[in-house]
């Protein structure tokens, strides 16, 4: 790892720009708590959790589409997994979770009289099952992977697009807003389950294809310009770093992709072990207030005046 921060320059690095995008988007969270809140309905401070759930949540961010990971990603693929775990899988959860229900409310009833069909098929649960899995899976047919990765602009409209169906479909797993809840109580769970079933077919493609697949990291040439194109202009990158770095350059490039492909499956049944948890938590407390209400309702009028 070392000769990787010894090669690149500071930009290919750390990812100035994207540090300048998110500290903007940290000071908007703060304007929007500490100044703002005022204006929206039922609007008040959040609690230093949510504070720093959001922190965290640009903190993944940054982990997944920038820092020094972005330039490994190119070398190892398991590490571009990484990336990808922290942005889709972590950054979206912890933003939804952070961000007010005053705020949520107001965005998501914000779209105008025409936009909300839009609004309405965006947020159904089915589309975004199957926009974020259908378009996961096909990012991962090495053809696709190849010309993505190879292509820097393609390659952010595409993370992009990933980040807001990713949206779309946690959006269901967490029912930030339980007026606006398609699903309810068991069916999210089964929600929850059929996100990890589709994204399956992806990650066994990787696990069990038989050999690498994938031009980025098996073909020097195809590599050197994977490179050259996604870094910035001065960062020359010495062939001794294909095929990885730190000990994952020990690995060879299919042992490689079988554990790119181990750690998303085992980092994505973690976090929706985690959902699944959450929901049937938020389920029991639920069904308790509403047998607690309904004892109390049902005691005679009379056993009441004579308690008195």
């Amino acid at each position: 790892m070392g000769e990787l921060f010894e090669t690149l320059t500071f930009r290919a690095l750390w990812t100035p720009e994207l540090i300048f995008v998110l500290a903007i988007v940290a000071i908007l969270y703060l304007f929007l708590t500490r100044k703002w809140y005022v204006r929206f309905e039922d609007g008040e401070k959040p609690r230093v959790k949510q504070d720093f759930m959001f922190a965290l949540a640009l903190l993944c961010l940054y982990l997944g589409w920038g820092s020094p990971l972005y330039s490994a990603g190119h070398m190892t693929i398991t590490i571009h997994m990484l990336q990808m775990v922290f942005a889709y899988f972590f950054t979206v959860p912890l933003m939804i979770l952070a961000l007010p229900k005053w705020f949520l409310r107001a965005a998501y009833e914000g779209f105008g009289k025409y936009a909300r069909p839009l609004r309405n098929a965006m947020f159904h649960p089915i589309v975004g099952l199957i926009m974020f899995n259908g378009l996961f899976s096909f990012y991962h047919i090495p053809v696709v992977f190849d010309y993505i990765m190879l292509n820097p602009g393609i390659h952010s409209i595409y993370q992009m697009i990933l980040f807001i169906t990713a949206w779309m479909m946690w959006w269901h797993m967490l029912a930030p807003l339980p007026s606006e809840q398609y699903l309810h109580d068991f069916r999210r769970i089964i929600y929850i389950f059929g996100n990890g079933i589709l994204i399956t077919p992806a990650c066994a493609l990787i696990i069990f294809s038989g050999g690498a697949v994938y031009n980025t990291y098996t073909d020097m040439q195809y590599w050197a310009s994977v490179m050259s194109y996604c870094l910035p202009a001065g960062a020359n990158v010495p062939s001794s770093m294909f095929g990885g770095i730190g000990f994952l350059g020990g690995l060879d490039p299919y042992s490689d992709q079988q554990l790119a492909g181990v750690l998303m499956k085992v980092a994505q049944e973690l976090v929706y072990g985690t959902a699944i948890g959450w929901v049937f938590k938020q389920w029991l407390q639920k069904e308790s207030h509403q047998d607690g209400e309904a004892t109390i309702s049902d005691i005679p009028a009379d056993v009441k005046m004579g308690d008195r």
